[in-house]
């Protein structure tokens, strides 16, 4: 038993250790909401014009367009972190040095790693459905977070109802182990 606490453990620091260089190595030192910091030539990086040139982008399809990247790199972020540790957990399982107790703690972090692929998606795909224009979530074994698309009005107590009903359903988790939260990023 031992044994297995301590296979566990040094995938779970594997993990750990996978998450942070990837957010050491990924990290930018810009502000995503400052449109102004990416210019060249005069113009805005991305900025785009109408096929007959008469009109460019305002500053509500810039905010818009700063917060779907967000979620766009949120996700980016999830899936580069996601894809560095189900490496090391398979070089793991596949090697022949490892004990089969450390094959066998592999293979369960890879297969929780996918399962926690799958809720991720059912949940944000369901909150969209719900009518939130983007959403991410994050599940761990500490529990879920979500993050929601600014709203007009900002989360109410029934958005927020919404989404906690959701999450339970699709991850089984209780009310207290979700966090839901508003992007801010502008």
């Amino acid at each position: 038993m031992k044994k297995r606490g301590a296979i566990y453990s040094v995938v779970a620091l594997m993990l750990c250790l996978a998450v942070y260089l990837n957010w050491y190595y990924t990290k930018t030192d810009g502000d995503y909401g400052n449109a102004t910091d990416y210019q060249a030539d005069g113009k805005v990086l991305g900025e785009s014009i109408l096929v007959n040139g008469a009109e460019e982008r305002g500053a509500d399809t810039l905010a818009a367009q700063t917060e779907n990247e967000y979620f766009s790199q949120a996700r980016l972020s999830r899936q580069q972190a996601r894809d560095e540790a189900v490496t090391i957990l398979t070089r793991t399982a596949e090697s022949a040095a490892s004990t089969e107790e450390a094959r066998t703690a592999a293979s369960t972090g890879i297969q929780v790693m996918a399962d926690n692929a799958v809720v991720e998606s059912r949940i944000e795909n369901l909150v969209i459905a719900k009518g939130y224009e983007d959403c991410v979530t994050f599940v761990n074994d500490n529990g879920v977070n979500v993050i929601v698309a600014k709203t007009e009005n900002g989360l109410t107590d029934t958005d927020v109802a919404k989404i906690r009903d959701i999450v339970i359903s699709e991850a089984s988790v209780t009310a207290d182990a979700i966090k839901i939260m508003e992007n801010e990023a502008d």
